[in-house]
């Protein structure tokens, strides 16, 4: 009993039941054996001009049988050299000869003949409008303008001008300010040195003139009295040096200084 034929589904014959499941079996193992698949994963076909370029062998082979060329052409002018002096032979006895030099001529003289009769024509013709009469009405336009002008012509130019002019002279007159004040000022000091030196030897000669009188005078005078002749004219005991005077420089002031 183990070794019949067990169905899925209850059936009335094992015999037919295991014979039709076997025929199902055998059908469906044929569609898949022969379904395609929805995905393509066969490999890409190859060609043969993308593994074998032969183009680029036969590159190869040309730039070689150059190469090979240059070399027998080489090795023969070396063995030439080799076997004869070694001269050298750069002399070239060809003419250069034009096939279009007669046409190029005929069409040069042509093209030639055509400027002439050119030139000829534009220099005989009159021109149309007259650059004199243009340049003296604009002569006269320019005279129109200055007389109907509310200012002069340029006038900012010279405006400019007597700026520059008024700024250099402002400038100089400055610079000539402050040398004439330092040279002033050095020329003041030295007059005042030399008024203090002066002062000083005048009041040394009234001392020693004043102790000179009183040693040539009486030695016991009277009380009360006094002599003439005992002290020098117009000297006071109490007087004092008379001060000098401040000498006023001049030397480099300007004029209107100068005069007051």
């Amino acid at each position: 009993m183990h070794r019949t034929y067990k169905p899925i589904l209850p059936t009335h014959s094992k015999l037919l039941q295991q014979r039709w499941d076997s025929a199902y079996y055998e059908e469906h193992r044929r569609r898949v054996a022969s379904a395609s698949s929805t995905i393509d994963t066969r490999p890409p076909k190859t060609y043969m001009h993308l593994h074998l370029k032969l183009k680029r062998l036969q590159v190869e082979e040309e730039r070689l049988a150059v190469i090979e060329r240059d070399n027998r052409t080489l090795l023969t002018k070396m063995s030439i050299i080799m076997k004869t002096n070694g001269g050298i032979d750069n002399q070239n006895n060809s003419e250069y000869k034009s096939l279009n030099r007669e046409k190029r001529l005929r069409e040069l003289l042509r093209s030639t003949k055509e400027n002439e009769e050119m030139m000829k024509r534009i220099s005989n013709k009159k021109p149309q409008y007259d650059h004199t009469q243009w340049e003296r009405d604009w002569v006269m336009n320019q005279q129109h303008m200055e007389q109907i002008s509310a200012y002069p012509k340029d006038w900012w130019k010279d405006d400019s001008q007597s700026r520059t002019t008024s700024a250099r002279t402002s400038q100089r007159s400055k610079s000539c300010q402050r040398g004439n004040t330092a040279s002033s000022r050095s020329h003041i000091r030295s007059a005042n040195s030399q008024r203090d030196k002066s002062a000083a030897s005048r009041s040394d000669a009234k001392s020693h003139r004043s102790s000179t009188g009183q040693a040539e005078s009486k030695p016991h005078p009277a009380p009360g009295h006094q002599d003439s002749k005992s002290k020098p004219a117009n000297s006071r005991p109490d007087s004092k040096p008379a001060a000098a005077q401040p000498v006023k420089s001049t030397v480099g002031q300007p004029e209107s200084a100068k005069k007051y």
